[in-house]
């Protein structure tokens, strides 16, 4: 039996993650992954090759429509879905083999197989050939992530009937294609065959899209959404489906009960959230069952068995690549004897469409049902230089600030390059910034970023772009 200080039961962002951690700061690491790849869901079959296919669906749209021909480019453009998808596939391979190497670079021992705990200290790996390996650890990590989740009524089958893997593959442009769920991957996924010349249909059992996000944030999100061609059946449940060769038939109902509609569909997508994945783990064998959600909880990472740890999506909190990096990192190093920690009031989360939303802390929503009084600064894109230079003023930045401190406590943001300025404002809150502290902050001209300073401004009614 091999011997470490941890094995780490997953190979996704928090595993993979924390295999390295551990590595640098000198333990013993085994991580074991039965996948043919390292990087789990995020860097295989979600935020990769999603994000790969949304920026190339984006510049074809752009050369297809009147964007190109505005700025005096001409051109003809023909789509070539075998090459979009093979460089998607390309540019995942290259991310996975980094990751071998840094495996490789901090000593990280990758075991292929799929592992399950047999009693404390012990996991079981199962090669693909069907033997075993017995594992011995000081610690382990369970990091096997999520699986989409499935719909009662609407049978699976990645052939017409697809999950967020199947519909990062297709071999054809749908005709139509009914996204079921109004949520982050409905979204990308259905922005994408969009853009490349899809009917699109989003039908959500919520009266809104985007569940948990900021109310008006979302409402401007999916007004942009709309003008762009995507329908919305919103409060509707799909409730059959009966899928053939060519198509699939679906029978949806308003949730609050009344007539059903039938809808034919060429593919339809089945993105209602994901699940925890824990089937197999062994977990009663240190005496560990989930919720009825199916998560794990944890006390800092710590499960109620003595040296068993878990992180990511198995556990509680959002489930975002991000927060399973932060969560690998705190965990190793209480592992080690440092001071681990995550703040999960400032985890950030974008939704990636054109134009994208990214959210960090409370929502007006949020403050108004804790009873906190609060003020709110606006700047819209339309009012931004570059924006409005590049064509791209849809959205706008908004910061909520306490009305007594004037401490940020949530910002809200729809618009061009959102998810790359979020990140000042996640650093800002680290720090307890107020809205005056990023409204005296110099940001260069002209840059988008400048409506984030300019809504800080608006705190107190002082922005001064137009």
């Amino acid at each position: 039996m091999s011997s470490y200080d941890v094995v780490i039961i997953g190979g996704g962002p928090g595993g993979y993650n924390a295999a390295i951690r551990a590595g640098q700061l000198g333990l013993k690491v085994a991580c074991v992954e039965g996948r043919a790849t390292l990087g789990g869901t995020c860097l295989n079959v979600g935020c990769m090759p999603s994000k790969a296919l949304l920026h190339a669906s984006e510049l074809y749209e752009a050369a297809m429509g009147h964007e190109f021909a505005n700025l005096g480019i001409e051109v003809k453009p023909a789509l070539n879905l075998t090459q979009m998808m093979k460089q998607k596939d390309e540019s995942v391979a290259g991310l996975t083999k980094g990751i071998e190497y840094l495996f490789r670079k901090n000593k990280v021992e990758w075991i292929k197989g799929w592992g399950r705990i047999a009693g404390p200290g012990k996991v079981l790996v199962r090669a693909a050939d069907g033997s075993e390996t017995a594992l011995q650890a000081k610690d382990i990590v369970i990091a096997t992530g999520s699986e989409p989740t499935p719909l009662p009524g609407v049978d699976i089958d990645n052939r017409r009937i697809l999950d967020s893997t199947g519909a990062l593959s297709l071999p054809e442009v749908p005709r139509h294609l009914v996204v079921i769920g109004a949520g982050v991957i409905g979204l990308e996924l259905g922005s994408v065959w969009r853009r490349l010349g899809s009917q699109v249909t989003v039908v959500e059992y919520l009266d809104r899209i985007c569940p948990g996000v900021d109310v008006e944030a979302g409402k401007t999100l999916q007004r942009s959404l709309s003008k762009q061609g995507i329908g919305f059946l919103l409060g509707s449940k799909v409730t059959r489906a009966s899928s053939s060769a060519t198509g699939v038939q679906l029978r949806v109902e308003p949730a609050a009960g009344g007539e059903a509609q039938l809808i034919d569909a060429d593919y339809v997508l089945v993105a209602i959230g994901r699940r925890p994945f824990t089937q197999g783990l062994g977990l009663e064998t240190v005496g560990l069952s989930t919720d009825r959600r199916g998560l794990l909880a944890n006390q800092g990472h710590r499960t109620e068995a003595a040296g068993i740890w878990v992180i990511g999506d198995v556990t509680s909190g959002p489930m975002l690549a991000h927060k399973a990096e932060d969560e690998a990192m705190a965990c190793i190093e209480q592992i080690v004897g440092k001071a681990g920690e995550v703040n999960y009031a400032l985890i950030p989360s974008v939704i990636y469409t054109r134009p994208e939303l990214a959210s960090v802390g409370k929502s007006e929503e949020q403050l108004k049902a804790e009873g906190r009084a609060y003020k709110v600064g606006k700047f819209p894109f339309s009012a931004n230089s570059r924006a409005k230079i590049n064509h791209e003023t849809e959205g706008f930045a908004k910061i909520l600030a306490d009305a007594q401190t004037d401490e940020v406590l949530g910002v809200h943001l729809v618009g061009p390059s959102v998810s790359e300025m979020i990140g000042e404002y996640c650093v800002a809150m680290e720090f307890s910034a107020s809205a005056e502290d990023i409204a005296l902050t110099c940001h260069p001209h002209p840059t988008r970023s400048e409506a984030l300073r300019q809504a800080a401004m608006n705190v107190e009614g002082l922005a001064t772009q137009i």
